[in-house]
């Protein structure tokens, strides 16, 4: 796994915006990284709708999403950033949370400040923040406990919310100082906010850009040059699943057939490739020969 985690400084370190679409599954991390992608980013709420069928509002456990991390890394060769949420609990918690994923074969984790339980950043409402001084323990915890300097930690903070872009800029100022490797501020993703933290925050920053919400404010060519080096697209495998699956499962309804729309279907044969059945094939000719 060190090798992943170099691989992944590396990229984002090259100057260009890292694109991470986030899976949800070792399936979809399959199909990310043969779509040519050189990262996999499990989005937490994507996890939660594939396993739970329910919400981000914090009803994951940490085993539950180290077991997806520990499928995702088995199933594919590029490096996975995982959305660990709160570190689910205090600085203790945290510790543990990052030794699990470290040891589940993860390159970086993603720690934000909400309360625990937290909820989706994208959800509406209040998302409570704890004291700063309170995460800022956490992220020390976070830093102490992993055992490889190869694993990253960024830290996100959902303060733009309920305290204003002036706090979430304060915060994630200190997270950097304190030693994260890479910040991340949700924001809605005015061209305005982008820009003021691209000039106010120290990098690498980390972005989300979620088009089910909102049309991008800025190309990725534009979103590098504000020093954004890991662009996430939170929202492309899940809501590309609800939608065309359930075109295909409303035609099966409707017509009794689902020839109006095989076109949104592949082919038995594409699936079990992209499953990787050649690799099978041939464990089963060198081992069950006989």
């Amino acid at each position: 796994m060190e090798e992943r985690r170099a691989r992944l400084r590396a990229l984002l370190g090259a100057g260009r915006p890292v694109l991470a679409p986030a899976c949800l599954d070792p399936f979809s991390a399959r199909m990310v990284e043969r779509a040519g992608f050189g990262v996999n980013y499990l989005t937490g709420n994507g996890a939660s709708a594939a396993h739970l069928g329910r919400p981000d509002v914090g009803l994951m456990t940490l085993s539950e999403v180290a077991g997806v991390c520990r499928n995702v890394v088995q199933a594919t060769t590029i490096p996975l950033i995982a959305d660990a949420d709160t570190g689910y609990g205090n600085a203790l918690n945290v510790i543990r949370t990052v030794r699990e994923l470290e040891a589940a074969g993860v390159s970086c984790i993603q720690l934000e400040d909400q309360i625990t339980p937290k909820r989706c950043g994208h959800l509406p409402g209040s998302k409570p923040v704890v004291p700063l001084e309170e995460q800022l323990g956490k992220l020390r915890a976070a830093l102490d406990a992993r055992r490889d300097p190869g694993f990253l930690i960024l830290a996100r903070t959902d303060a733009a919310a309920g305290h204003g872009l002036e706090e979430a800029i304060r915060r994630a100022i200190a997270y950097r100082e304190a030693g994260a490797d890479l910040t991340f501020i949700e924001v809605e993703g005015r061209p305005e906010e982008l820009r003021r933290i691209g000039r106010e925050v120290p990098g690498p920053l980390a972005a989300t850009l979620d088009e089910s919400r909102r049309e991008p404010a800025f190309s990725i060519e534009e979103m590098g040059g504000l020093g954004f080096r890991l662009i996430v697209y939170p929202g492309i495998v899940r809501c590309t699943y609800l939608k065309a699956v359930g075109e295909v499962l409303a035609a099966l309804q409707r017509e009794g057939s689902t020839r109006s729309v095989r076109g949104l279907m592949a082919t038995f044969e594409e699936y079990n490739e992209a499953l990787g059945i050649g690799e099978v094939k041939a464990w089963e000719e060198k081992y069950l020969r006989a």
